[in-house]
């Protein structure tokens, strides 16, 4: 029988295939966003099971497994792992047209060499062959198997940077693991914990924070050791960029207000913000940072679980909230006073992909060319359909060409199969505006295009020195 994934793929024209196997294919991989733990890299972790491999943290699988209806104990809790991967093979049996379908059978297919259909009939077979091989398939292993090059983790302005200083220590490691910046826990001024969270990053840069200046001089000091560390992403998870200025003395009340442990307004929230990301937006400016920006996600939906099992763990959805006027505002201030860095501007929100080129349009720059660029289809919108809307309004409004292209967003080791699904998937929408005559089948150029897109515009936009 002819497998399921096979070698052609997501690939339906001779154009699509070549474009393919002759670019695409051979391209190393990139993942400048993840929150991968690096202390497992470090420490070389061999996972017990597949079901501890698979389903871990990975929030994508537990909405899917809870869709069919199933005890909490067979997504987050102590179910038998075989028990749970049973479980994880009917639901995505039912998850047609969800690319975690194709994900998963792409996975099987590259990590484990599983030809066959992960099933409810086959669930034994599969989780007893996926052990096998997870006795000698170390995440190492399958990060070099992958061909990936570069990985940005995520990592909070607090962290020690302790497992990256020990990766960084290793002359034959064969990869690189940097440390991304992501503050959103001091941003997010009106959540849960903010002034807990101050404390701590007092303790940790040795800064008593009492106002505005006092946060600036932590982070500052935070900022360096990044640096130092070979730090050069910052990343953002904003819920609405909301831009209102405001004077010092305003950020200072607000920002003593909050430590207090008073109620933060809307507008109070929005001004704080607004002067923290222009604050740090300016240092990623002058230190030559990439910034990225995700947006329009509302977090934590379902409270009851929320409360008892926490963030990142499947209660999240697609939000309407992007703000145009005040992200092209937030943008053009920046612009303004000391100079954009590189950014890269993303939202769950499909709807928003032709706003989002327009305005990246605007903050072109010589030498670089797309300084601000919309980013891959992010969360939501990381399937075939979302993929080909965000690449098709980018060729549509900008410029296809400049593209950055794929990145897991990913807690797992085995995801980095997101990228070949993704390239299948650049290749074949290029191959079908070639066969439609709507570009000339000039495979040199084309050619180039599928490789700066899969990799060497990614590392020219960073930096990176692979």
């Amino acid at each position: 029988m002819k497998p399921f994934i096979d070698e052609q793929f997501l690939l339906f024209g001779d154009t699509a295939k070549r474009l393919y196997h002759d670019y695409a294919e051979k391209m190393p991989i990139i993942d400048y966003h993840c929150h991968i733990n690096p202390r497992e890299i470090y420490e070389d972790r061999k996972f017990e099971n597949i079901t501890e491999a698979w389903l871990g943290a990975d929030h994508y699988k537990w909405r899917i497994i809870r869709s069919i209806g199933v005890e909490e104990a067979f997504v987050t809790g102590d179910a038998d792992p075989r028990e749970k991967f049973r479980v994880w093979a009917k639901a995505l049996s039912r998850a047609i047209g969800n690319p975690l379908y194709a994900w998963t059978h792409l996975e099987l297919k590259r990590y484990f060499g599983y030809d066959g259909i992960l099933n409810e009939k086959t669930a034994d077979e599969v989780y007893d062959l996926c052990n096998e091989k997870l006795k000698t398939l170390t995440v190492r292993k399958m990060i070099t198997q992958a061909n990936v090059k570069v990985i940005c983790t995520t990592d909070d302005p607090i962290d020690s940077l302790e497992w990256h200083q020990k990766l960084r220590a290793e002359k034959d490691l064969g990869f690189q693991i940097l440390p991304a910046w992501r503050p959103d826990k001091g941003v997010s001024i009106a959540k849960p914990g903010f002034a807990e969270y101050i404390e701590k990053l007092s303790a940790c840069c040795g800064i008593n924070i009492q106002n505005f200046e006092d946060l600036k001089a932590a982070y500052l000091n935070r900022l360096d050791f990044f640096e130092a560390n070979g730090c050069a992403n910052s990343d953002h998870g904003v819920d609405a960029l909301v831009y209102v200025p405001a004077t010092v003395e305003e950020v200072d009340g607000i920002l003593r207000k909050a430590l207090s442990g008073q109620k933060i307004t809307l507008e109070e929230a929005a001004k704080y913000q607004t002067a923290l990301l222009l604050f740090l937006t300016e240092q990623y400016s002058r230190r030559g940072w990439v910034m990225q920006i995700h947006q329009c996600v509302m977090r934590n939906l379902n409270p009851p679980k929320f409360e008892k099992l926490g963030p990142d763990t499947g209660f999240d959805a697609i939000s309407n909230r992007l703000d145009t006027v005040s992200l092209a505002a937030f943008l053009s201030e920046a612009e303004t006073r000391f100079g954009l860095p590189k950014t890269i501007l993303y939202s769950a929100n499909p709807a928003d992909n032709d706003a989002i080129v327009s305005i990246c349009q605007c903050f072109s720059a010589p030498g670089i060319g797309c300084r601000v660029i919309q980013g891959s289809a992010w969360w939501f919108n990381d399937t075939r359909e979302g993929m080909i809307a965000q690449m098709t309004a980018l060729a549509n409004i900008g410029v296809l060409g400049q593209f950055l292209g794929m990145l897991t967003d990913s807690r797992s080791f085995l995801s980095y199969t997101r990228h070949e699904y993704f390239r299948r998937i650049l290749c074949n929408l290029l191959g079908e505006w070639v066969d439609r005559g709507e570009y000339p089948a000039d495979f040199e150029t084309l050619g180039r295009i599928v490789e700066d897109i899969c990799f060497y515009n990614t590392k020219r936009f960073f930096g990176f020195q692979i």
